[in-house]
C-alpha cells in the first residue's frame, strides 16, 4: 500500500531522510520507531504529499504521490503531530466542516460523520463544545477528522503524544479496530511502548535512516539469534536435563534450583517439541514459557549497535 523507493529529503545541508526504502503492506499497523529528529514526521509528510521530496519516489496504492496528489489524497488520511482545533465548534460541526472540506456531500456526509462518533466512541459528545473536551477527547476526535472521508490508508503523527494511560489504552484498542475494518495505518511514535502490542509490522529509524524492518518476530530473531525457554520443573529433574542436554538444537543450559534457562536454535513451533518431549517422559512441567524481547528491548540493541 506504500512504497518509498530511495527517497530524500534535504533542508540546506541537513538531510532530513536519507535513501528510504519502505515498504507498507496492505492491512498493516505499521510502527516507524525512532528518537525525535530521526526524519519520522518529515517522511509521513512526503508519503501525505504535504512535502516535495528532494530525491526518490512514493507509491501509495500503486499511484505515483509526485503524479497524482488528488488522487493519493482521496484515499489517504492524515494526522500530524500537532493540531489545530477550533474550540467554539462542536464536535458535530467540526467532523462535518471537514467532510465538506474533503468534498462528502449529503446525505453521506451526515451517516460518515454517525460512523466516525461511534467509532472513536464521541457519540455522547457530538453536541459539546470542542473547547471543552479533555485531551484524550480532542485526540479522538482528530483521529474521528481523518476517518470523515473514510480513506482506506491512515497516516498518524506521533498520535498518542500528550496522553495519559487511559487515553494510549483507548487508542490502542481503536487502532486494532480500525485495522479489522481494512484499514493500512502508518503510525510514528518515539514511545516505544505505545506500538509494541499493536503493530504487526515496525521500521526503526535513525538518523534519517530505516535501518532495520520487518514483523517484530523477524527482528527479534535477528538480534536475539537464539530462542529462549525457561522450564519449572515439578519432579523429574535429571530426566529433564538428560533430554535437553540430548537435543541437538539446545545450544545452552542453565539450572537454578526448579528452573530451568535454555537457549535453542530453533523456530518457536521448536517449543511445542520441547515441552512434548519432557512431558512424554515422564516430568511434571509446572511451568513453560519463551521470552521474547519487546520493541523497546529490540530498539536499543539494534540503535546501540548502530551508534557504536
Amino acid at each position: 500500500m506504500i512504497e518509498t523507493v530511495n527517497l530524500r529529503k534535504e533542508y540546506g545541508k541537513v538531510i532530513a531522510v536519507r535513501d528510504l526504502m519502505l515498504t507498507v503492506k496492505p492491512g498493516d499497523i505499521f510502527g516507524l520507531i525512532g528518537p525525535n529528529g530521526a526524519g519520522k514526521s518529515t517522511t509521513i509528510n512526503m508519503i501525505a504529499s504535504l512535502l516535495e521530496p528532494t530525491e526518490g519516489s512514493i507509491f501509495v496504492n500503486g499511484l505515483d504521490v509526485d503524479k497524482n496528489r488528488r488522487q493519493v489524497r482521496e484515499i489517504v488520511g492524515y494526522m500530524p503531530d500537532f493540531f489545530g482545533m477550533y474550540d467554539d465548534l462542536t464536535v458535530r460541526e467540526y467532523l462535518a466542516f471537514f467532510a465538506t472540506a474533503y468534498g462528502v456531500t449529503e446525505p453521506v456526509r451526515t451517516s460518515s460523520i454517525d460512523d466516525v462518533l461511534e467509532v472513536v466512541e464521541l457519540q455522547d459528545k457530538r453536541d459539546e463544545l470542542i473547547g471543552k473536551l479533555s485531551r484524550g477527547m480532542r485526540q479522538r476526535l482528530c483521529v474521528g477528522k481523518t476517518l470523515v472521508q473514510n480513506p482506506r490508508i491512515l497516516l498518524l503523527d506521533e498520535p498518542a503524544s500528550g496522553m495519559d494511560p487511559k487515553g494510549r489504552i483507548e487508542l490502542r484498542s481503536l487502532l486494532k479496530e480500525l485495522q479489522r475494518q481494512g484499514k493500512t495505518i502508518l503510525i510514528s511514535s518515539h514511545i516505544l511502548t505505545e506500538l509494541s502490542d499493536v503493530c504487526n509490522a515496525i521500521g526503526i529509524m535513525e538518523k534519517g535512516r530505516v535501518i532495520e524492518t520487518g514483523t517484530v518476530d523477524e527482528i527479534r530473531a535477528k538480534i536475539r539469534g537464539l530462542m529462549q525457554l525457561t522450564v519449572e520443573v515439578l519432579e523429574g529433574m535429571p530426566r529433564a536435563k538428560e533430554i535437553l542436554t540430548g537435543d541437538e538444537k539446545v545450544e545452552s543450559m542453565a539450572v537454578e534450583g526448579n528452573r530451568i534457562s535454555v537457549a535453542v536454535n530453533g523456530d518457536p513451533d521448536y517449543a511445542a517439541t520441547i515441552l512434548e518431549k519432557l512431558v512424554s517422559n515422564g516430568v511434571r512441567v509446572s511451568s513453560f514459557a519463551r521470552e521474547e524481547a519487546d520493541v523497546e528491548e529490540i530498539y536499543m540493541q539494534i540503535c546501540g549497535h548502530q551508534v557504536s
